[in-house]
């Protein structure tokens, strides 16, 4: 019984070196795309609904700490941006809604 709680111990270690997971890191479902907004939003701080000029203006905030030429790291700058981008691709594009 022990051998196999060793080997099952260094399976998971390998898989954690080769791979950079643990195994049971693949049995998590993709986060979906409304998660993704959701944590875009507590990133920057900003409500549902949000205008692009308040997104912009609480990316700027943001960038003001997390840039890397002010202590921050680069991961966090393309954390940053890559928020920004996303609350601004869900905002409706401004001619969708008009009629002529």
């Amino acid at each position: 019984m022990l051998r196999y709680l060793v080997l099952a111990a260094a399976v998971c270690i390998f898989c954690r070196w080769a791979f950079g997971k643990w195994p049971w890191e693949y049995l998590r479902p993709a986060p979906t795309r409304s998660q993704a907004v959701f944590r875009a939003r507590k990133l920057l701080g900003i409500e549902a609904g949000a205008s692009r000029e308040e997104i912009i203006a609480a990316h700027r905030r943001l960038t003001t700490l997390v840039h890397p030429d002010r202590g921050g790291t680069t991961a966090a700058m393309q954390e940053a941006n890559a928020a920004r981008d996303l609350l601004l691709d869900e905002l409706p594009s401004p001619g969708a809604g008009g009629g002529e």
